[in-house]
């Protein structure tokens, strides 16, 4: 039977708090989080969907686990404001994880939703990085793209977080699903703080099959959708941002949604 767990790691490595491996499982955190703390979750087998929610005031997320150990570091600092000021205080966190149900896999669904994404080899997946990101700040991080919050009226702090490109016509964001998956549908919902911000009228995607799709756009501050048949993929990398004509040379990214299914759920039924 495979199994999970969960435990509470300070910045030396040291289990501050654990729980029993099972298929479901949760940790009652007691302590106030410190610097340079992580929450890990252990699994018997790469190549595992599970559900977390490693922190009570975010939503749950879907993710694909590649590695043993996977690790969410708790944000302190600057990397804390692309969270609500609620996350991660106090002296009581309940974290929780499960492996995902069959009926779970088997919906067509948002396939870039990971809202604890983080930089670097996260061993778990979806994963955002980027060529660029304005002046290495969280708030401008790719991650933020696929984090869920699609307020875009602002920017700077949470819930306007971003990715930003730095004035960069060259900028590209990879979102890495880490394994095949079949997509149908692409939303884009640009960052719409006008008149400081401006906004792109076209992008290209590039799949990892090697087909690419261009994406006309406009100025709205609304999810913009482009359908397509079918293509089986592991990543694609939006690039060729193309900005309207105007003033503010500060386009954006609020949020990016991959649509579609598990490769194997077309007909009913996923397959790892």
């Amino acid at each position: 039977m495979e199994t999970i767990k969960l435990k509470v790691l300070n910045q030396t490595g040291h289990t501050l708090m654990t729980c029993r491996a099972d298929q479901e499982v949760s940790l009652v955190y007691t302590n106030a989080y410190q610097p340079g703390d992580r929450i890990a979750l252990e699994i018997d087998h790469p190549g595992q969907f599970c559900v977390i929610q490693l922190e009570d005031t975010m939503d749950p997320a879907l993710v694909y686990v590649v590695n043993r150990e996977i690790n969410f570091h708790i944000p302190f600092g600057e990397q804390a404001i692309t969270y609500s000021p609620k996350s991660f205080q106090g002296s009581r966190h309940l974290i929780r994880a499960r492996l995902a149900r069959p009926e779970e896999l088997a919906v067509r669904r948002n396939l870039a939703f990971n809202c604890y994404d983080e930089h670097g080899d996260t061993g778990f997946y979806p994963h955002a990085s980027a060529n660029v990101e304005t002046r290495g700040e969280a708030v401008f991080a790719a991650r933020n793209a696929i984090d869920g919050i699609f307020e875009n009226s602002s920017h700077g702090e949470y819930p306007y977080q971003s990715w930003g490109i730095n004035r960069d016509p060259n900028a590209a964001l990879t979102l890495d699903f880490g394994r095949e998956v079949v997509l149908d549908e692409l939303r884009i919902t640009e960052r719409a703080d006008f008149p400081h911000d401006n906004y792109w009228i076209r992008a290209t995607v590039t799949f990892s099959d090697g087909s690419r799709l261009e994406i006309p756009l406009v100025k709205s501050a609304k999810p913009q959708s482009i359908t397509f048949p079918p293509r089986r993929v592991r990543s694609l990398v939006l690039s060729e941002l193309i900005q309207a004509e105007g003033p503010s040379p500060f386009p954006a990214l609020t949020q990016i949604e991959a649509w579609g299914y598990e490769a194997g759920a077309e007909g009913g039924e996923a397959q790892a």
